[in-house]
C-alpha cells in the first residue's frame, strides 16, 4: 500500500512480481511503433562541406590589409546577400526545385523552404590561441533528394567564395580610389602651402632668420664705416678750414708785395704758417704723403725768395709786375678738393645712414618674420607629413588590392567538397528506436505508478496501523488451498 505518494522498495518489488508484463510490453510496443513511424516519413538528406579561412600569402606586417573587419562580421553580411530571396529564387529556377508546389504555393514560401534547410556555421576558434577569428566555416543543405542537397550545397560554397572574392576586391578597389582622391587632394594643398613659403621667402629675403646674424654683421660694418666717414669728413673739414687760413694769408702776402709793402717780417709770417701747417700735416700722415711733400716743396720756395734781395724799381718809377704765386693757386685747388671731398663724404654719410636705417628695421622686423615663417613652415611641414602618410597608405592599399586580384590575400579553400549522402540524415532508424524504447519504458513506469497508487490492499502491520489506527496483536498465516497442497507435497 503507497502512503502519502511514496514507494517503497518492497512495493516496487510487488508490483514488478504482479505486473512485470506491463513495461516489457509497452516499451516494445512503443520502439516497434516509433520504428515504423521512421519507415513511414519522408526522408531527407544532408549533404555538408568544410570551407577553410586561408591567411594571406605575403605577412600582415608587410602588406597592411586594407579590410579589417572582423571575419564574423563579414560572414554575417555574405550569409545575408548570399540566402537572399533573389539569390535563393535563382537556385530554385536553376534546379528546378519544387516542381510540384510551385503552383500552389507562392515564391515567397519556397524560398524561406528553401533558407530553412540550409545551414551555415562559423566553427570556433581553438581555446587559447593568439588568433580569435573562426579558421572556417560549414555548409550543409537538407534535402529530400540527396544528389539535390549535394548540388545546392555545392552552388552555396560557390557562392560564399566569389561574394568573398568579389567583396574583397571591391572593398580594396573603393579604398585605394578613395586613398588617391585624398592624396591628389593633400598634393594640392602640399603646393598652396609651398607656394605660400617661396612667396614669403621671395618676398622677405633680407628678413628671415638664418639672415639675422648676416644683418648684424652687415650693420656693425655700416656702423664702422659711418664712424670712419665722419672721422674723414671731419678731417677735410680742417683741411679745408687751415688751406682757407693758408690762403688768406698769401693772398694778404701777394697783395703787401705788389703794394711795395713787402718785408721781411710779412715772410717770417708765412715760413711760420707753413712751418705751422707741416707740423700739422706730419702729425696725421706719414712723411710721404703728397700734402707733406708740397708744404716742404712751398718751405723751401719761400726761403729761396727770402735769400733773394728786394726788387727795386724800374726807370720809369713804376714797379715790377707780379704775378699770382704757384703757392696760392695750389691752395685754392686744394680748397676745392677739399670742398668736394666734403660734398663726396657728406653724401656718403647719408647714404650709410640711409642703410643702418634699412637694417636696423629689418633687424627689428625680424621676430614678426620669423613668427610668419614658423608658422608657413609649420604648415608646410603638417601638410608634407600628410601628404607623405596618404602616399603610403595608397601605395600599401595598391598592393594589397594586387593582391586581391591575384586571389593571394584572404580567401576561402574548400577543404571537404560537398558530400553525396548515403543515407537519410532524417529520421534515423536508430534514433527513433531508442526513442521509442526509452518513450515506451518511461509510459510503463508511468503505468505501474499509477496502478500502485490505485491499490489499497494491506500487506504489512504498518499499513494496518496506518489504515485502521488500530495495534496490531497476532498475525494469522494464511491458509491458501494451493499453497497448503504445495506444503503438504514438499513434506512427503
Amino acid at each position: 500500500m503507497v502512503r502519502n505518494g511514496e514507494i517503497s522498495l518492497a512495493d516496487i518489488k510487488r508490483i514488478l512480481r504482479r505486473y512485470w508484463w506491463i513495461p516489457t510490453f509497452v516499451t516494445l510496443a512503443v520502439g516497434v511503433a516509433s520504428l515504423a513511424v521512421a519507415l513511414i516519413l519522408p526522408k531527407k538528406y544532408t549533404s555538408s562541406t568544410l570551407v577553410l579561412i586561408e591567411q594571406p600569402a605575403v605577412p600582415k606586417d608587410v602588406i597592411k590589409p586594407v579590410i579589417t573587419d572582423d571575419l564574423n562580421q563579414q560572414m554575417a553580411s555574405m550569409k545575408a546577400q548570399i540566402l537572399s530571396r533573389s539569390r535563393l529564387e535563382q537556385i530554385i529556377n536553376k534546379f528546378n526545385l519544387y516542381a510540384q508546389e510551385r503552383a500552389s504555393h507562392p515564391i515567397d514560401d519556397l524560398v524561406e523552404k528553401l533558407k530553412a534547410s540550409i545551414d551555415v556555421q562559423l566553427i570556433q576558434p581553438i581555446t587559447g590561441s593568439n588568433n580569435h577569428e573562426p579558421p572556417g566555416f560549414n555548409v550543409s543543405v537538407t534535402f529530400n533528394d540527396p544528389l539535390v542537397a549535394q548540388h545546392i550545397c555545392q552552388e552555396i560554397t560557390s557562392m560564399f567564395m566569389e561574394q568573398n572574392a568579389s567583396n574583397r576586391v571591391i572593398k580594396s578597389k573603393g579604398t585605394t580610389d578613395f586613398l588617391t582622391q585624398q592624396v591628389n587632394e593633400a598634393k594640392a594643398k602640399l603646393d598652396e602651402q609651398d607656394r605660400k613659403l617661396a612667396e614669403f621667402k621671395t618676398k622677405h629675403p633680407a628678413s628671415l632668420p638664418e639672415r639675422e646674424q648676416t644683418n648684424l654683421t652687415l650693420l656693425a660694418g655700416m656702423n664702422g664705416q659711418l664712424d670712419a666717414t665722419a672721422q674723414a669728413l671731419m678731417r677735410a673739414q680742417q683741411d679745408k678750414s687751415l688751406n682757407e687760413t693758408l690762403l688768406a694769408q698769401q693772398e694778404a702776402a701777394v697783395k703787401a708785395a705788389q703794394a711795395g709793402q713787402l718785408n721781411t717780417e710779412s715772410q717770417d709770417q708765412e715760413l711760420a704758417l707753413l712751418q705751422t701747417q707741416l707740423s700739422n700735416l706730419l702729425a696725421r700722415y706719414t712723411p710721404e704723403h703728397p700734402d707733406v711733400i708740397k708744404t716742404k716743396a712751398q718751405i723751401e720756395d719761400l726761403k729761396k725768395k727770402m735769400a733773394q734781395p728786394a726788387p727795386v724799381k724800374t726807370a720809369s718809377g713804376s714797379e715790377p709786375s707780379l704775378r699770382e704765386p704757384p703757392a696760392v693757386q695750389q691752395l685754392k685747388i686744394r680748397i676745392k678738393q677739399d670742398e668736394l671731398n666734403i660734398a663726396d663724404l657728406t653724401k656718403r654719410q647719408g647714404q650709410i645712414q640711409d642703410q643702418i636705417r634699412v637694417q636696423q628695421g629689418l633687424l627689428q622686423a625680424s621676430p614678426v618674420i620669423e613668427q610668419q615663417l614658423k608658422e608657413l613652415t609649420r604648415n608646410y611641414q603638417t601638410a608634407s607629413d600628410i601628404y607623405n602618410e596618404l602616399l603610403k597608405s595608397r601605395e600599401n592599399s595598391a598592393m594589397a588590392t594586387d593582391m586581391e586580384h591575384n586571389q593571394e590575400g584572404e580567401n576561402f579553400k574548400v577543404l571537404d567538397a560537398p558530400s553525396l549522402p548515403a543515407s537519410p540524415s532524417f529520421p534515423k532508424k536508430s534514433v527513433f528506436a531508442g526513442g521509442g524504447l526509452g518513450a515506451g519504458f518511461a509510459l510503463s513506469l508511468g503505468i505501474l505508478y499509477l496502478l500502485a497508487l490505485s491499490d489499497k490492499t494491506m500487506y504489512t502491520e504498518r499499513d494496518i496501523e496506518v489504515c485502521l489506527r488500530l495495534p496490531v496483536l497476532a498475525m494469522v498465516q494464511s491458509f491458501d488451498a494451493k499453497v497448503a497442497h504445495v506444503s503438504s507435497l514438499r513434506s512427503k
